[in-house]
């Protein structure tokens, strides 16, 4: 299971550095870790697993995607974010008559 949700990180991660601008990576790598923190929780409350402080749970990784998902959301610059997604709003033609 870990392998599993290694590789939905890392995937994205790379294909994101590589296809988004710099400003752009750290907040499109938040959404990911909470989309995944997301799947994690669903997938642990379907799958009813014994408790065991020796093993690494669903909740373990839900709760660490969670808290990198926030450092990485904290660290990344938001006024680019919203300037390149004020830049795409405006590239829309204006129906005004």
């Amino acid at each position: 299971m870990l392998t599993l949700f290694s590789l939905l990180t890392a995937l994205p991660a790379a294909l994101a550095f590589h296809l988004l601008e710099p400003e752009l990576v750290l907040p499109a790598f938040s959404v990911l870790l909470f989309v995944e923190a997301a799947f994690a929780v669903i997938a642990a409350r379907l799958m009813h697993s014994p408790d065991s402080a020796d093993d690494l749970t669903l909740w373990d990784l839900a709760g660490g995607f969670t808290l990198i998902g926030c450092a990485a959301a904290v660290l990344g610059e938001p006024d680019q974010a919203a300037l390149f997604l004020t830049e795409q709003g405006d590239l829309r033609p204006s129906s005004r008559p």
